[in-house]
């Protein structure tokens, strides 16, 4: 009798692995503001990709050589995902983060499902559901309530900065990182991730020499140490991972809504490290970003004959 299948059985739930790297992502806004002006934000996503390639190198070597023929078939591919995904994405949300509040991250991020959906029909010609486009309006809905707080002066009072556009065009790139990951060649998801980790190296290393000639330095301390220890494991490995499996089981269009779920992690975090209380607009919200992330989650029913 074969064996259970138990230890892998996360791997096939994409509810739970987009909700993981929502989570590891939301933690990653929370340290990206921390060390604002602490820490270069070239240096710390090339750390962000650095310590986990010369971590798995080793471990992966002989998974490496299997993957090699067909890293060497499609590495137009992979070099486009790791610059947009990896090198891009990683880099400017640092640089965002030390310009941008978290409020108007949150509002920005807000739009990432509908510029996903935009990024597949552009470059695939994918069609999104009814059922998908009322659960992306219902969660953003629900974002809004949250910014909001109850009132619309809120967000009339909203202001946005060179930093903020970073973000806008920061979000779109991984749109279109989402997008682009049905053309991911069929290889181990580690060895993937190691490539991902080096080209985002390489294509960022020559940044974080400019940063340095600058007198742009990480500082020693404690908050430096953490955060560089927490970007390495969560949101570079660990999140990624968890979200290319997940669009790779329902797509891209069905899981940018789970992004919505952002918000949600970075209120608790606030509660529990902040002492900032939830009020009822949060729950108000929290419902429908809930409610919009299973509308838009739900797989469309097949035509009847």
């Amino acid at each position: 009798m074969a064996p259970p299948k138990k230890t892998t059985a996360g791997l096939q739930n994409p509810f739970l692995l987009l909700a993981l790297a929502s989570l590891f992502w939301s933690g990653n806004h929370v340290i990206g503001r921390a060390i604002a002006g602490h820490v270069p934000p070239v240096g710390i996503s090339v750390a962000r990709w650095l310590i986990p390639a010369l971590v798995l190198t080793p471990f992966l070597w002989p998974q490496l050589k299997r993957d090699w023929p067909i890293m060497r078939a499609n590495w137009r591919i992979l070099l486009w995902l790791g610059l947009v995904g990896g090198a891009l994405f990683t880099a400017l949300q640092y640089v965002g983060l030390q310009y941008t509040t978290a409020l108007n991250v949150s509002v920005l991020n807000s739009l990432v499902p509908v510029l996903i959906i935009a990024a597949s029909g552009i470059m695939f010609q994918e069609r999104v559901t009814l059922m998908q486009l009322g659960g992306i309006v219902l969660s953003s809905v629900g974002v809004l309530v949250i910014l909001a707080q109850g009132t619309l002066d809120t967000l009339r009072q909203l202001s946005f900065n060179w930093g903020d556009l970073i973000i806008l065009f920061n979000m779109a790139m991984f749109a279109i990182y989402a997008a682009s990951l049905r053309l991911r060649p069929a290889m181990h998801w580690l060895s993937f991730m190691l490539v991902l980790a080096v080209i985002s190296v390489v294509a960022t290393f020559p940044f974080w020499v400019w940063e340095m000639a600058n007198g742009i330095t990480f500082q020693p301390t404690l908050l430096t140490v953490g955060a560089v220890i927490y970007v390495s494991i969560f949101p570079s490995i660990l999140a990624y991972a968890a979200w290319n499996r997940g669009v790779e089981l329902i797509g891209a269009n069905r899981s940018g809504p789970f992004l919505h779920l952002i918000p949600i992690y970075t209120a608790i975090a606030g509660a529990l490290l902040l002492g900032e209380v939830p009020r009822a607009h949060h729950a108000i919200g929290f419902a429908l970003i809930l409610a919009g992330v299973w509308l838009a989650s739900v797989k469309p029913a097949p035509a009847s004959a």
